[in-house]
């Protein structure tokens, strides 16, 4: 097994102060901040996704702005790689596939944001290329939805698509038994 711990769009307009405020972010970065000092201690690979917004009317993760950039709290080091995106699957034109490929990667321990969006299609697609993943559940987070004038919590949101992606697509757990499986 070679593992492969990627984080995905852990950045500031997440956080407080920030354009699209997550429910839940700050606990879910300290979580993967752990799992990221858990993959640093082994020297494992680490892969930092960084969305940018390419699209016309976009409110977040716009270029060359501090909102953008990651959070500080899972800043990348010098060695560590990261991934450009522009749409929610962290493979679609990136190198994300080849980059794993070539460092012999065949398990994936998926985090970061949106639970609904992000990890959700990122999760989908490395399921499909043929990778084994993991999602640590209580290191992801989400926001409120509404649908059909019904306005769904982001703990239900969250819980629905951690039930959906767990079995078939991924074993979800907490980082804590994550961790001390040692990773």
């Amino acid at each position: 097994m070679n593992a492969c711990l990627i984080l995905v769009d852990l950045q500031n307009d997440y956080f407080p102060g920030g354009s699209m405020e997550l429910s839940g972010i700050g606990a879910a970065t300290a979580n993967a901040r752990m799992l990221l000092e858990a993959f640093r201690k082994k020297e494992a690979h680490v892969v930092h996704v960084q969305h940018i917004a390419a699209n016309k009317g976009a409110t977040f993760f716009l270029p060359d702005t501090s909102g953008a950039e990651i959070n500080q709290q899972v800043v990348p080091l010098a060695d560590e790689t990261v991934i450009v995106k522009n749409y929610p699957n962290s493979f679609r034109d990136t190198p994300l596939f080849n980059i794993l490929k070539q460092r012999n990667i065949s398990d994936l321990l998926i985090c970061g944001a949106m639970s609904h969006m992000c990890i959700d299609a990122t999760v989908r697609a490395a399921f499909d290329l043929g990778f084994a993943c993991k999602v640590a559940e209580d290191a992801c987070a989400t926001k409120n939805l509404t649908f059909k004038d019904k306005t769904l919590h982001a703990s239900d949101v969250h819980a629905a698509f951690m039930s959906a992606l767990s079995g078939s697509y991924a074993n979800v757990r907490s980082t804590r038994a994550i961790i001390e499986n040692r990773v």
